[in-house]
């Protein structure tokens, strides 16, 4: 969840990490929970879709959260550990706010 939310209901963003393809259709799962952004990690790539109305719509950009850059998150996500991707994410982005 994010923001102030006293009890949620529903998560805002589900990720999906994609190793094979077919199989169960996981929007239709994330839309009847009603979750209003699903990402998926499929091939090194990460696609955003948002809930709009009973559908999700494929976006350029998140929603929930606005001003992340996708394809350059998805370029650490192949660091050798999760710390690694941090630290390395975490100064991209400090270099970024500095210059």
């Amino acid at each position: 969840m994010f923001g102030n939310v006293s009890e949620p209901e529903r998560p805002d963003l589900a990720i999906e990490v994609v190793w094979t393809c077919g199989g169960i259709n996981k929007l239709d799962i994330y839309q009847k929970l009603g979750v209003r952004e699903v990402w998926f990690w499929r091939r090194g790539q990460l696609t955003a879709h948002v809930l709009r109305g009973e559908a999700f719509a494929e976006v350029a950009q998140s929603e929930v959260l606005p001003g992340i850059d996708l394809a350059e998150l998805a370029s650490y996500l192949d660091r050798p550990t999760a710390s690694q991707a941090i630290r390395e994410y975490r100064a991209a982005l400090q270099a970024r706010e500095r210059g």
